[in-house]
């Protein structure tokens, strides 16, 4: 009789010892998947709710705040509907924090959705001949999209008015209607 409870609690501490083992595993996978996980990827699963974006200092205004729906994302980017229908893009560069980000993810799109940077963005915004706002931490710059380079955009100022090159580096928040 003895022996037989000394199997049972030996089986039964084994049984617990495998059962914390798998529990550990499965913490371990977690976490090793938690890790492959990028911003856009929780961003884009995020698309139609409010949001808020730290982007830092800007031109006149300390720890500048982009607050609004979540509309677009891209691979470098995010677009975000302010009140009054102001579009504000916002650089993915540009984020020092975030807060309404969810904790679940949406996988990358199809590939053109992949391919459409922040240069691309740019660029239909040049076409529209949208007047724009662009942000950078040290100044605002108002008017349009000339050209888009590589790794700058051409900035118009109007009818004879100055043509300013912003590294695309430098920008913070790209604003339109």
């Amino acid at each position: 009789m003895r022996w037989d409870e000394l199997f049972d609690d030996l089986e039964a501490q084994l049984r617990a010892a495998r059962a914390d083992e798998a529990r550990g595993e499965l913490g371990e996978l977690v976490r090793a998947e938690r890790a492959t996980v990028q911003l856009g990827d929780r961003l884009r699963a995020t698309r139609g709710r409010q949001l808020r974006v730290h982007v830092g200092d800007l031109a006149g205004e300390r720890d500048a705040v982009v607050a609004g729906e979540l509309v677009e994302v891209g691979p470098d980017w995010m677009l975000v509907v302010e009140p009054g229908a102001r579009h504000a893009l916002v650089p993915l560069g540009a984020v020092q924090a975030l807060v309404g980000v969810v904790a679940h993810i949406s996988p990358t799109g199809a590939e053109v959705e992949r391919r459409l940077r922040l240069g691309s963005t740019l660029r239909a915004l040049g076409r529209d001949r949208a007047e724009v706002q662009v942000h950078t931490s040290g100044r605002t710059l108002v008017g349009r999209i000339d050209r888009v380079g590589a790794d700058h955009v051409d900035v118009g100022a109007g009818r004879g008015g100055p043509v300013w090159t912003v590294p695309l580096a430098a920008l913070r928040v790209v604003r339109s209607r």
